[in-house]
């Protein structure tokens, strides 16, 4: 049976309606160009998905002051792990807004230190015009029809 793992994403905007964008590689494929992706990661045993993504953006950006809307849509994946094992990646994405500024790495784990090589603020133009890889590959799509209400 393939491992399951249950994630949330943050679309993570700040007070300019700017999203934030964390770029990496895969730990299955470190060589390979990184991609752009939302904030976020694994559910925890008994955490509610608005707890883990309030967890999740405070690891990975220093902000403590997301508020998280409700899940707006549901993906899924299969990625594999350091032993090329199938892992199916369960994601959630929900709205969250922060008050902004520039995130800190002081919080990431191992992994994220190891494979992520970039975290930055994105207009909805830049992430229009951007050619490198951006997870989901709908999401400048996605984001204009949040901005719109």
């Amino acid at each position: 049976m393939m491992k399951e793992r249950l994630t949330a994403r943050v679309i993570l905007l700040d007070p300019d309606d700017r999203i934030l964008l964390m770029k990496g590689r895969l730990p299955s494929d470190p060589a390979a160009p990184g991609a752009w992706f939302t904030v976020g990661g694994g559910v925890e045993p008994g955490e509610s998905m608005v707890e883990a993504a309030v967890r999740e953006i405070r690891e990975e950006t220093g902000f403590t002051d997301a508020e998280v809307g409700p899940v707006l849509w549901e993906g899924e994946q299969i990625h594999h792990d350091r032993k090329g094992r199938p892992v199916r990646v369960m994601e959630r994405f929900m709205v969250a807004r922060c008050a902004g500024g520039v995130p800190s790495a002081e919080g990431w784990q191992a992994l994220e230190q190891e494979f992520v090589d970039d975290i930055r603020w994105w207009t909805l133009e830049a992430l229009t015009a951007c050619e490198e890889p951006i997870f989901p590959p709908d999401l400048a799509a996605r984001l204009a029809t949040i901005l719109a209400g």
